[in-house]
């Protein structure tokens, strides 16, 4: 299966990574400021997000990057992923550790990672309501749970009708384990930036700190004003960030 997915620009190439409560329509505010940096840009949406369907067997996402990537005739990329999206640019990071050139992971998540009691009651809730078929229910706690207190009303209806989608194409198809990824993050080779937002929950903030000290060549930072999807609630901030780190590794 190949990703629905949007290419602009000329450059080096940068792949956007989106998170699972969103699809590739989360980088809007990104999209046209990191062309005109002088990238070629790419998006695109996993399986059971946006345009591209659920998946009808197992699979990995990583894979689906990949082969994304070989299809546009791009060895070595710059990744920026968004939650799940920064989970799965890991991945690709440390099985082709020749291929990622830059890591920008905002919130990201973790292969491996243990949720803690918070996490796991979200976990819980999200679940329970998706089985019983609120899924209005199921969308409203993600935008409560996902947004920061910078988030406005715009934005919230975005991620609203983001999270809508992937829900509904999901709750029509059957449900599949994804293959455990056992990854050696030594293996990366990436200049990394992990970012967190001091209004996420813990998770997220912890695997942030946490990089620097499992990655070669990695640095926290952490936005005072954020919750889990920055890039949404201060994109002008986000967006100077991500250009000012990608400039500062054009290099690599």
């Amino acid at each position: 299966m190949t990703l629905a997915h949007d290419v602009a620009g000329d450059g080096p190439a940068l792949v956007l990574l989106h998170s699972s409560v969103c699809d590739r329509r989360m980088w809007d505010p990104q999209w046209t400021p990191l062309v005109e940096a002088g990238h070629r840009v790419v998006r695109c949406d996993f399986r059971g997000f946006g345009d591209t369907p659920a998946a009808t067997a197992p699979h990995r996402d990583a894979d689906d990057v990949l082969a994304l990537l070989d299809s546009l005739g791009i060895g070595r990329t710059a990744l920026v992923g968004s939650s799940y999206g920064g989970r799965v640019a890991l991945e690709v990071a440390a099985r082709r550790p020749g291929r990622v050139t830059v890591l920008a992971l905002l919130c990201a998540g973790l292969p491996g990672h243990r949720p803690s009691a918070e996490l796991a009651a979200f976990d819980e809730r999200e679940e329970a309501l998706f089985e019983a078929g609120d899924l209005d229910g199921a969308v409203e706690l993600n935008v409560a749970t996902w947004l920061g207190p910078e988030a406005d009303g715009t934005t919230r209806e975005r991620v609203r009708r983001m999270q809508r989608r992937a829900f509904e194409l999901q709750s029509a198809a059957e449900d599949f384990e994804p293959p455990e990824a056992e990854i050696d993050l030594t293996a990366v080779r990436a200049a990394t930036l992990a970012v967190s937002g001091a209004h996420d929950l813990p998770d997220f903030r912890d695997i942030a700190a946490r990089l620097p000290s499992l990655l070669p060549d990695a640095r926290h930072v952490e936005l005072p004003w954020a919750g889990h999807l920055p890039g949404l609630e201060r994109p002008a901030e986000v967006t100077a960030l991500l250009t000012d780190f990608l400039r500062e590794n054009r290099h690599r």
